[in-house]
């Protein structure tokens, strides 16, 4: 009747399956067979409609027991592809995302492993270059998320004698400390085998697994067996009240435990495996690279197989995307905090940190901003990679210097020291030098105090004739119609006098503004009419107090941010806005 009926309610197609949810309830002795039978029979039921909590318990039981069955592949997969295009939270079933896990599990189990699970990802994609199903992507982070969270905390709970998540963290070895673990929801049991006489690996089926789990960097190996021989400083219990940790607790151990590794069984480390990789197959799709790495951003956890996925980022030149290398919020560690030469998940003496730098740095990050957090943060790790010739840390230097972003003189002298102990330092620190005589050359004393840049004049135009001679007296400077783009903003901030700028139909972009923001702060007079300048250019100009006119024709300037400008910028008198959203 449901199936036949023209009514177009969905009450009718989930009270058939409601009902059958009970009978399952109610008969518990049914044999293989007639589980496959009910799936078959129910499925053209789920074309359009969710399974309800208690027939998905029944999917993963049956998922679980039988992974080969051709039901997994034949009725399941359709549903599966359902909930994963269309569902909008886990979080009101998250049964359903149980369910999801325990699919992708079973595809595991086959001959081909993860084979199939890659073609079943690809599938979820399609074969053009943007998938075109907004929900794929969030649905299958939050289902490897929580499969990778319940590894650990199977693990933790599955230890009559093991710290809890809490104590890991605040190093507490005390069984009268402990609160008794919580009783949550295991992933499938392993099936029993003999006692293993050597280290556990991951199977064939996952060639690209890494071997088991141990999280573990320079300065920490942490190990929850408990050493009977070894006796722990006792420390304070937990205040009451304070909410169970996190994966992240799991992982980015207290550094007063000494000794402490988690080892994961054979079946929950196979898991870890899968659904890691999986995250790794994500990553490799241009089209979701930016949304992956802004979902990973708040919860950097250092396992080493997401290092290819955080590799994947920092390799992206999109700055939507490398931008999430960097904390979500100041106070909290992101990616680019942990792989630093002493961060926890670093294991590669700064390689991965460095080209994260690089990749910063060449995007629109060369700011004092961005180099004021590195000197006050990581200047250390900038100096020891800087020290080993990693050029990138070498130019990072350099700039400190060059921007006098360093105050400290024995500071000064120690980078200066370090640049002169390698070739490559050297050759550049003396490139600095011949700079920093242009610049006092330039910014002498005399020189024009008006100029106008021919038509079509390049970036190389412009610092070829900054370079001729003195500019010191330079207030008004044209650049309309010409070719000049964001990198010739290193050029305009060594003019001090410079009070007036024409960028008039120019490339001149958001990267160029954030960086006159922090160096022309006598600026008066900026005409930006037609170039590709948006929001998060024009917001930097907040900062330019002495801005009284500015020409924002024709750009991508939003009503919000023009408020935002008029209330931050008392001074400014003449506004051009036409052709923009604010007009």
């Amino acid at each position: 009747m449901a199936l036949t009926s023209p009514l177009q309610d969905e009450s009718i197609h989930q009270a058939p399956l409601h009902i059958i949810s009970t009978l399952l309830a109610e008969n518990t002795n049914l044999s293989a067979q007639d589980h496959e039978n009910i799936i078959v029979a129910i499925a053209p039921l789920l074309e359009n409609n969710h399974p309800p909590p208690d027939l998905c318990e029944f999917f993963c039981k049956h998922c679980r027991e039988r992974p080969r069955s051709m039901v997994v592949i034949e009725v399941f997969t359709p549903v599966v592809q359902r909930i994963l295009k269309h569902n909008m939270d886990f979080g009101k079933c998250p049964r359903l995302r149980l369910f999801t896990q325990e699919y992708i599990l079973a595809l595991n189990e086959l001959n081909a492993g993860m084979e199939v699970v890659k073609k079943f990802i690809h599938s979820m994609h399609g074969p053009t270059g943007q998938c075109p199903h907004p929900r794929v992507l969030p649905n299958l982070v939050a289902v490897c998320l929580a499969a990778i969270y319940s590894c650990y905390e199977e693990f933790i709970n599955s230890r009559d004698n093991s710290p809890s998540l809490k104590e890991i963290r605040n190093g507490c070895q005390q069984q009268s400390e402990r609160k008794p673990p919580m009783p949550l929801r295991l992933l499938r049991p392993e099936p029993p085998t003999p006692p293993p006489t050597t280290t556990l690996s991951p199977p064939p089926a996952l060639p690209l697994s890494p071997p088991p789990s141990i999280v573990n960097s320079s300065e920490i190996l942490v190990e929850l067996e408990r050493n009977n021989n070894t006796t722990n400083t006792l420390r304070k219990a937990p205040a009451e009240g304070v909410s169970e940790p996190n994966l992240i607790d799991c992982l980015l151990v207290s550094p007063a435990l000494n000794a402490l590794s988690i080892q994961l069984p054979a079946h929950a480390d196979r898991v870890l495996g899968c659904f890691a990789l999986i995250l790794k197959m994500l990553s490799d799709y241009d089209d979701w690279r930016p949304a992956l790495a802004s979902l990973l951003q708040p919860i950097p956890f250092p396992k080493e197989e997401l290092k290819y996925v955080i590799q994947r980022f920092a390799e992206d030149p999109r700055q939507e995307v490398h931008s999430c290398l960097l904390s979500v919020r100041s106070g909290k560690d992101g990616w680019f905090q942990l792989y630093s030469p002493g961060g926890v998940a670093c294991d590669d003496d700064g390689e991965l940190f460095a080209s994260m730098v690089h990749i910063l740095m060449g995007s629109c990050y060369k700011t004092k901003k961005f180099l004021l957090s590195l000197a006050e943060n990581k200047l250390g790790p900038c100096m020891l990679l800087a020290l080993r010739g990693n050029q990138t840390m070498v130019e990072i230097l350099c700039l400190m210097l060059e921007y006098n972003i360093i105050e400290n003189k024995d500071t000064q002298l120690q980078i200066i020291s370090t640049l002169e102990s390698t070739q490559v330092g050297l050759r550049m620190y003396e490139q600095l030098c011949d700079r920093q005589r242009e610049l006092k050359e330039l910014q002498r004393k005399g020189g024009p105090t008006r100029l106008t840049l021919p038509s079509k004049s390049t970036d190389a135009d412009l610092a070829r004739l900054l370079s001729s001679g003195s500019f010191g007296n330079l207030e008004n400077l044209s650049l309309a119609f010409t070719n000049v783009t964001s990198a010739c903003a290193e050029q305009l901030i060594k003019l001090p006098s410079l009070k007036q700028l024409n960028l008039w139909s120019t490339q001149f972009g958001d990267a160029g503004l954030r960086l006159l923001s922090e160096h022309l702060a006598c600026l008066q007079v900026l005409n930006l009419c037609e170039t590709p300048v948006t929001d998060a250019g024009l917001l930097s100009l907040s900062s330019m107090k002495s801005l009284c006119s500015l020409n924002m024709n024709s750009t991508k300037l939003t009503a919000d941010t023009y408020e935002d400008l008029k209330a931050k910028l008392p001074n400014l008198k003449e506004v051009d806005v036409r052709y923009t959203e604010a007009w």
